[in-house]
């Protein structure tokens, strides 16, 4: 119900925009989130978005180089990278459906199947 895309592999100071397709349940949530997950290291929280899209929240390493949006008449959710450096590379995941935590994987019911971005120095 939640499909991730536009990965890829870039230079640093590249830019990239990953989309996430919602269907279902999903294509009418309210918050949704993106997560990445680095080789040999836990999930973590990247930034996260509210359902109109007036209210986002950031990691502190992505704030200023990745922006968040949706547009709900797509059931699409973005994430706009720029200024890639090698240490954004992950794969990345979009989530939907929360309760509890905004920052927290846990609080997420509804999961992509992740998209792969390579950040090359």
């Amino acid at each position: 119900q939640l499909q991730a895309s536009g990965g890829g592999l870039v230079q640093a100071g590249d830019s990239l925009r990953l989309s996430c397709a919602a269907s279902g349940r999903t294509g009418s949530s309210g918050r949704m989130a993106w997560f990445r997950q680095a080789p040999g290291k836990e999930r973590e929280f990247v930034a996260t978005i509210s359902r109109t899209g007036s209210t986002t929240d950031y990691a502190d390493f992505v704030k200023g180089r990745f922006t968040i949006s949706r547009d709900n008449t797509r059931n699409t959710l973005y994430l706009q990278m720029s200024e890639l450096k090698p240490e954004d590379t992950a794969v990345y995941y979009c989530a939907a459906v929360v309760s509890g935590s905004i920052r927290s994987d846990r609080s997420y019911g509804y999961w992509g199947q992740g998209t792969l971005v390579t950040v090359s120095s």
